[in-house]
């Protein structure tokens, strides 16, 4: 029988399916699921995982990383931020690259709209970070503004709302879902939140759609988003492939068509170097088996060396 997961807990997951909600025995580790999966069960245990249409996932912390799943299914991934010190260009680059690398549709929701007398501005910046966005401004407290939000999570839809904690995220499910969750103030001083939302969640929404909170993210990793960088900045990589030389890196080089760009004023350099810390970033986490043993080989080698120079200094300073 297929049902869908709407809460995956260390043991077991909940699931939703014709029949009603029911708790399943994971037919492997439960960090292979996520919230949005549907799966085929026989009542008791799941028997398969289908397949995903999108599958939104970040790079797993330590420095091995790894890939760690946050929602399946999704198709507009809301990117809530505020109209305050919360909006960050850097952090918003990384949600989307997140979010096209994982398959969904961009959505940029900027809170606390009421609360500043440029949420125009807000918006504009936000949509010129990329073509692919497209960006509304509101108030998560008034229902009528919130509104603006149900095309993306009506019957058929499922929409996943990430972001900073204390931007507004569980004030949108309250609004979105008819819940009565729980949320908590912010600091005046630097805009910051506490976690209100400790979990992955599927609820059905007032319109008849789906939507997944997440748990507010205070750092977002990268992991297997090659795809999702290029796509976000599209205008640097077709810039790129008018430099002189393949491996351009575009600093000194001559011909090198990006720093035309800078040099003109078409392109700021701070965006240029977000784009290259990215994909120094994603590189990093995404190393091979191969080139994972290659460090390690060559660490062991550089440590057993150190080791030796030491020993030799310790027994001529002995004699």
């Amino acid at each position: 029988m297929p049902a869908r997961v709407t809460d995956v807990h260390r043991d077991r997951l909940d699931v939703l399916g014709t029949e009603g909600p029911l708790t399943l025995v994971p037919g492997q580790l439960t960090g292979a699921y996520a919230v949005g999966d549907w799966v085929y069960h026989d009542g008791q245990q799941v028997c398969q995982v289908l397949e995903r249409k999108t599958a939104i996932g970040r790079g797993a912390a330590g420095e091995t990383g790894g890939h760690q799943l946050i929602a399946a299914n999704v198709d507009t991934l809301a990117i809530v931020t505020s109209c305050n010190d919360d909006f960050n260009p850097a952090r918003l680059e990384r949600y989307l690259a997140m979010c096209s690398a994982g398959g969904a549709l961009p959505l940029v929701v900027l809170t606390k709209a009421d609360l500043t007398p440029d949420a125009d501005g807000f918006r504009r910046r936000a949509e010129h970070l990329s073509p692919l966005v497209s960006a509304v401004t509101l108030n998560a407290c008034d229902t009528e503004d919130v509104a603006q939000l149900h095309p993306w999570c009506t019957a058929g839809q499922t929409m996943a709302l990430v972001g900073s904690s204390g931007v507004g995220k569980t004030t949108l499910q309250n609004a979105l879902t008819g819940t009565q969750q729980l949320t908590q103030s912010i600091r005046e001083a630097d805009a910051k939140g506490r976690h209100t939302t400790t979990a992955r969640s599927l609820r059905r929404t007032l319109v008849g759609g789906w939507l997944i909170d997440t748990p507010g993210m205070r750092e977002l990793r990268l992991s297997q988003a090659r795809e999702g960088i290029d796509a976000v900045f599209a205008d640097l990589a077709l810039l790129a492939q008018q430099c002189q030389f393949n491996d351009c890196e575009h600093a000194s080089e001559p011909s090198c068509a990006v720093q035309a760009a800078i040099k003109n004023g078409s392109l700021e350099q701070a965006r240029l170097q977000r784009w290259q810390k990215l994909q120094r970033e994603d590189a990093y986490f995404n190393r091979s088996a191969a080139e994972l043993r290659a460090e390690k080989r060559s660490w062991k080698k550089r440590t057993k060396a150190s080791r030796a120079q030491t020993k030799t200094k310790n027994n001529s300073w002995g004699g």
